[in-house]
């Protein structure tokens, strides 16, 4: 006789991880929007120095990164959640918030978390989509908050679309939705957003204690393989629920001491974004040349179509014969599209021309 499993377990849609972990040779990897940049010596020297204490349990409060990102940001430090990426803060929202007969609001195509927040729970997803440039529908998402939502997510810049909203935005929808209800800004990909500085956000959060601005040590600060996010919250209210379902020791030591150390490298930050931007300025300027339709890029990827006339699986299985791994958009919400990862101009170059040669 076969394991009898809960229910919600056979909700939860597999998350479409990328190709290539396990591809050997030379390989642009384009897939997962990480950073072609590896951490810098001193982060990674911070990681192993806490690797000689791990027959100790890593600090359950993480004080010491708290109170760093408190002095970064400018937000009290009993105000901010850490978790193993953001996703670990993610699911514990849906934990601490959802459950049958609530529900949650997200556009679609955005991340694809997002799903797994409802089946986990057994709460109904609201999906609203895009508008007709790629981006939030922000009016659209506010008109589907009713009595039974709990959770309001905004991606910004959006995952796999690549766009963003302004400031002007967000703060309408807060300052619109219930106080009851939690607002989640999604801001994995902020760094690279240059509609306005990407801590502008920041300054909502005095007005609205149920904000919460997600954010990780993956993207900018490649840190993708250690697994660190943060919350910027509201009120205190979210840190502690979130903490209270998750399992204790959550983020190791490891990826605590890196993360506090890359906080002390902010000019390194602004060069990542410099070089990411002038790849995204490359990418598009390339795809636009070969006639396709590419939304604007607020990441450090970009979102494109290949029109109904170009067989989607096939381009992206070209390319990977030319080795150069995407993201199919069929996997991500969006028959006809691909995401592609900014890399190196090496990378950029190669993917580009091997596109040509496919189209």
């Amino acid at each position: 006789m076969a394991l009898e499993f809960a229910r919600r377990v056979r909700r939860i849609p597999v998350y479409p991880a990328a190709d290539g972990y396990a591809v050997p040779g030379d390989v642009a990897l384009l897939a997962s929007n990480e950073s072609p940049d590896p951490p810098l010596p001193q982060v990674v020297e911070a990681a192993l120095e806490a690797m000689s204490g791990v027959n100790r349990y890593p600090d359950p409060t993480n004080a010491a990164l708290r109170a760093r990102l408190s002095g970064r940001y400018g937000v009290p430090a009993n105000r901010i959640a850490v978790g193993n990426g953001s996703c670990d803060l993610l699911l514990a929202a849906a934990e601490a918030l959802l459950e049958p007969g609530a529900e949650v609001v997200y556009a679609w195509p955005s991340f694809s978390v997002y799903p797994h927040l409802a089946a986990l729970t057994g709460a109904a997803a609201i999906t609203v989509p895009l508008d007709g440039d790629d981006r939030h529908d922000i009016e659209a998402m506010v008109e589907q908050v009713t009595v039974a939502t709990r959770l309001v997510i905004v991606c910004n810049p959006n995952n796999p679309s690549s766009t963003a909203v302004g400031l002007d935005s967000i703060a309408r929808l807060v300052d619109r939705v219930p106080r009851h209800v939690c607002v989640i800004v999604d801001e994995a990909y902020c760094e690279f957003n240059l509609l306005e500085d990407p801590d502008s956000s920041i300054g909502l959060l005095g007005a609205h204690p149920n904000l919460v601005l997600l954010r990780t040590f993956s993207k900018v600060h490649g840190l993708c393989g250690l697994r660190v996010g943060f919350a910027l919250c509201g009120s205190e209210d979210f840190r502690i629920a979130v903490d209270q379902v998750r399992q204790p020791f959550f983020c190791n030591a490891a990826a605590q001491a890196a993360a506090i150390e890359a906080l002390s490298h902010q000019d390194e930050v602004a060069r990542r974004v410099e070089r990411a931007v002038a790849g995204r300025l490359a990418l598009v300027e390339g795809l636009r040349d070969l006639g396709l339709h590419v939304a604007e890029s607020q990441a450090n990827f970009v979102w494109l179509g290949l029109g109904p006339e170009r067989d989607e699986a096939q381009v992206v299985r070209g390319l990977g014969e030319r080795g150069v791994l995407v993201r199919a958009g069929t996997a991500l919400g969006r028959e006809g599209f691909l995401r592609v990862t900014c890399g190196t101009p090496e990378e950029n170059d190669r993917f580009l021309a091997s596109l040509r040669a496919l189209l």
